[in-house]
């Protein structure tokens, strides 16, 4: 794996000073994948005001679903379901750096810093494209693991652990009680462990701890593994837990109550104690992904839907307080993946 010395020195100067001196939610946007309008939507977190990026035109609709960012290049990268791609942007101006060619049927990813690799889901192909974050090149396709295809698995969500050479994605679809989280190797690319969890899951983690969150919609609780062995710890009961957001200290978990209509939306779990400390309504239904701003104060929230267009935004003025629906902007059509951009 590369390791760039200054860049990463670069990102703990971001990183100290998104906590010490600045406003909450100083200098960054929250990027939203749209969907169903074939845009992004970047919204400044010291305005909340809303400017709309097109995606570059392909042979099909473009179909944005996920966005991440990574620090290498400073690229924005944004999976593309229609046209089989991730389209990187300069973060800087949101113009276009290079389109990359991915398998069929993009859905999550997650780009690592530590190891210079960008992981994306293909759950047509059931595979992975694995990209390099610094030349933009792929570097491997993964199958998934033929046994749980053969049940009917697709894989869906992923996540890169920060401190260990490995990924987690999510297969899903699963017949029978279950669905899997599976370990892979970042190095050899092999699957070097799996678990089965509930059904539906999306994941989480923080630097600062080994343990890995699941939340599973349709077994109404968050799964909670250790990341190094796979074993189990107590799940957190959670209605139609779906959503995945970790604050950057590591101290608070949120997921969304995705069926619930807008009642107790947003989820917040103490990741100490791995319990529940509050919920909090918002103004409209389906309440899918989430953002946060660097120190937490400030938390994006997409709806999705076939004619959805909002976000909602929850501000929390300290640790102290808990967050408040603080407002709700329109942005394109079936607002999907979001992410933060310095």
């Amino acid at each position: 794996m590369k390791h760039n010395i200054l860049r990463r020195l670069l990102t703990l100067v971001f990183l100290a000073s998104a906590t010490h001196g600045l406003p909450a939610w100083a200098g960054g946007d929250i990027v939203v994948a749209n969907r169903g309008s074939a845009d992004l939507s970047v919204i400044s977190t010291d305005t909340d005001v809303v400017t709309n990026i097109a995606m570059p035109v392909g042979t099909n609709t473009p179909q944005p679903m996920y966005v991440v960012y990574s620090t290498g290049r400073a690229l924005v990268f944004v999976g593309d379901r229609g046209n089989d791609r991730v389209v990187a942007f300069r973060a800087g101006d949101f113009s276009v750096e290079t389109e990359i060619p991915t398998g069929r049927g993009v859905f999550h990813m997650w780009a690592s810093d530590a190891a210079d690799q960008l992981w994306v889901n293909n759950d047509i192909d059931n595979t992975m494209t694995v990209i390099d974050t610094v030349d933009l090149g792929v570097i491997t396709t993964v199958p998934t693991p033929a046994d749980l295809v053969a049940l009917g698995g697709k894989p869906h969500d992923v996540v890169v652990d920060p401190n260990a050479p490995y990924a987690y994605i999510t297969m899903l679809g699963i017949a029978g009680p279950n669905d899997y989280v599976v370990k892979y190797s970042i190095d050899t690319f092999l699957e070097v462990g799996r678990q089965a969890v509930g059904k539906d899951p999306h994941l989480s983690l923080a630097r600062q701890s080994k343990l890995l969150y699941v939340p599973c919609q349709n077994s109404n609780a968050v799964f909670v593994l250790d990341r190094d062995t796979l074993a189990p710890m107590p799940s957190i009961p959670v209605n139609s837990a779906h959503g995945a957001g970790m604050s950057r200290n590591g101290k608070t978990f949120y997921t969304t109550n995705i069926a619930g209509g807008g009642v107790d939306a947003l989820v917040e779990i103490d990741t100490k104690s791995n319990s529940v400390v509050g919920a909090w309504d918002t103004a409209v239904a389906v309440p899918h992904n989430i953002a946060l701003t660097p120190n937490g104060k400030k938390i994006y929230v997409t709806h999705s839907g076939g004619t959805a267009n909002a976000v909602s935004i929850f501000t929390r003025q300290n640790k102290n307080q808990p967050p408040s629906l603080s407002g709700q902007v329109s942005v394109g059509l079936n607002p999907f993946g979001l992410a933060y951009v310095p």
